[in-house]
């Protein structure tokens, strides 16, 4: 069973869920503990960060569903530490002020830039070692899922930046507070189609693979990074579309401190269109 591509299409939406939720519920939860909770909860994290790295290096010298499964999860691992480090205000970057009213072009930029610089410069860091790394390995997996999951953030980013009609930030923790001034709604922006467009093609070409190959473990593999490009392609379009996607992890969640968190996006926060 753990061979079908529908049973590897939905281990990867349980795992997404999954994984989105525990690292919400970490952050909430530092929250109501102050600041040094924040580096508490990054640094007790590491052996995640630890079990990401060995179960990658281990995964990818073995092409089989077991280690498809492996390599997927561990980039997965991997990806959601730096992401903790990020929410957690730990690693983010040297602008940690708001965005004012007047900044425009190269300055509003560079003013973004500056909120996730340190970020960004960690997970490039981190690819450019897992490709380098995966050069002729037997399953890539596991370097295909930080790809994917890598040119999705910085083109949701980008798009975040650029503006769209729908920008949450119930989730977003007192260390980023300074982080939807940089932010803009609009009703739409000359970026938005192509990034569902190239998502939409990378689905189609995973799809296309799958449909193709013979062996499980590359049925395997192709089933989980479709459906994770295909949940990237619905996270954009949730930038859009009026739907409370916000429900999916709201429910597990423990009341923040913070009343905003319970509204809608300030609008002082933002650029407008």
């Amino acid at each position: 069973m753990i061979s079908s591509a529908w049973f590897a299409a939905l281990g990867a939406l349980f795992l997404w869920w999954f994984s989105t939720g525990a690292i919400l519920i970490v952050v909430r939860r530092a929250e109501h503990r102050g600041r040094f909770a924040h580096l508490q909860a990054t640094v007790m994290a590491l052996p995640l960060l630890g079990a990401g790295v060995w179960g990658f290096e281990l995964s990818r010298h073995v092409e089989s569903v077991g280690t498809a499964y492996a390599a997927f999860v561990s980039a997965l691992a991997i990806w959601g530490w730096v992401e903790l480090a990020f929410l957690t205000g730990i690693i983010t970057g040297p602008n940690t002020t708001h965005c004012h009213d007047g900044a425009r072009g190269w300055e509003r930029f560079m003013r973004a830039y500056g909120t996730i610089a340190y970020h960004e410069t960690l997970l490039v860091v981190i690819l450019f070692v897992m490709l380098m790394t995966s050069h002729h390995a037997p399953n890539t997996v596991g370097v295909w899922t930080f790809i994917v999951l890598f040119f999705a953030r910085i083109s949701a980013k980008l798009n975040l930046f650029l503006g769209v009609p729908k920008i949450n930030i119930e989730f977003l923790p007192t260390p980023l507070a300074h982080l939807p001034s940089h932010f803009r709604i609009a009703k739409l922006n000359w970026m938005f189609p192509f990034s569902v467009s190239a998502l939409t093609f990378a689905v189609a070409c995973w799809l296309e693979r799958l449909f193709s190959v013979a062996s499980p473990a590359e049925t395997v593999g192709f089933a989980l990074l479709a459906a994770l490009t295909a949940l990237a392609l619905l996270e954009h379009w949730l930038m859009v579309l009026p739907l409370p996607d916000e429900r999916l992890w709201r429910w597990m969640l423990p009341v923040s401190k913070r009343e905003h968190e319970k509204a809608e996006m300030p609008q002082e926060d933002l650029h407008g269109a």
